[in-house]
């Protein structure tokens, strides 16, 4: 059902997520470099699904959805805590010489954030596959 709404649907929503995931994702980030680095993240991850979609002989909706659920993901995973995250970056790019420790409520956000978003994700496609 969700799976199977038209590609053009896909795209357009792929078109659409893409551009918020690069602004949310470069304002979490509190240098140029880390702004610089978020902002690659959809255009290795694009080719890197569309051709793993190819080995795996998903459907275009499905590497799109794939691609949407990543990006998406990966705000849900970050941008809770990015004023957190955010000033852990600054502190090490700031000392490179000293390790600075992850912020232990910041990575059990990330953490489980990640592990609920991967069952939701799979859990959509299995139920629709």
């Amino acid at each position: 059902m969700f799976l199977s709404l038209p590609t053009y649907v896909w795209i357009l929503v792929a078109l659409a997520v893409t551009p918020l995931h690069t602004a949310l994702m470069r304002r979490s980030m509190p240098t140029p470099k880390g702004k610089r680095s978020v902002s690659f993240i959809p255009l290795v991850l694009g080719p890197v699904l569309l051709l793993s979609a190819l080995g795996e002989k998903w459907s275009l909706p499905e590497a799109l959805y794939f691609y949407t659920a990543s990006l998406l993901m990966l705000l849900v995973m970050i941008v809770p805590v990015s004023k957190r995250v955010a000033a852990d970056i600054l502190r090490q790019e700031q000392h490179p010489e000293i390790q600075v420790k992850l912020h232990t409520p910041s990575a059990v956000w990330i953490f489980c954030s990640l592990i609920v978003s991967l069952a939701v994700v799979v859990g959509v496609w299995a139920a629709n596959t």
